[in-house]
């Protein structure tokens, strides 16, 4: 049965913005993915890893699936690897970062996965764009909106993309 899935999306390294783009199509074109929605791209600061990263483009999808979690996590995984995602440093740069943010209702606590994202309900650069793609989203029980106005990395959402200007 299908499920309505929240990913969010994330890179500070090459063409971040063209790497956001084609993840998009990519989901998109996975015949057991349709994408139903797409935040704009935010730009914000690092939050937590080293010092000195550039500034992270962020974007959040609402997809529909009947992937199971864990096989849409591996597909998620695939999609950082196509992209040269490499694990060195616990929230370092990143060519692509793609995280299950919510499946559906379904609550989880695994080694792999954990949903909710246990950390979602405090990111700004999560819980902003997707606010601005739905602004009734709710998360715990929260608005999403009300939620990235109480994030504590809020300071750190420098502002979107113009979609219509070309890099």
């Amino acid at each position: 049965m299908p499920v309505r899935s929240v990913l969010a999306l994330g890179s500070n390294l090459g063409a971040s913005a063209d790497t956001l783009a084609r993840t998009v199509a990519l989901l998109d074109e996975h015949e057991r993915i349709a994408v139903e929605a797409v935040s704009p791209v935010a730009v914000t600061a690092p939050v937590g890893g080293p010092e000195g990263q550039p500034d992270f483009l962020n974007q959040v999808v609402r997809v529909v699936t009947d992937l199971r979690p864990f096989t849409l996590l591996r597909y998620c995984q695939e999609l950082e690897e196509a992209f040269d995602r490499v694990r060195e440093v616990r929230w370092g740069p990143r060519t692509l970062d793609v995280d299950i943010v919510t499946y559906g209702e379904l609550i989880m606590d695994e080694p792999e996965l954990v949903l909710p994202h246990p950390r979602a309900a405090e990111r700004a650069f999560v819980l902003a764009p997707w606010a601005l793609m739905d602004p009734e989203a709710m998360l715990g029980g929260v608005l999403v909106s009300a939620l990235a106005e109480r994030a504590p990395d809020r300071e750190g959402l420098r502002g979107y993309l113009d979609p219509s200007a070309e890099e």
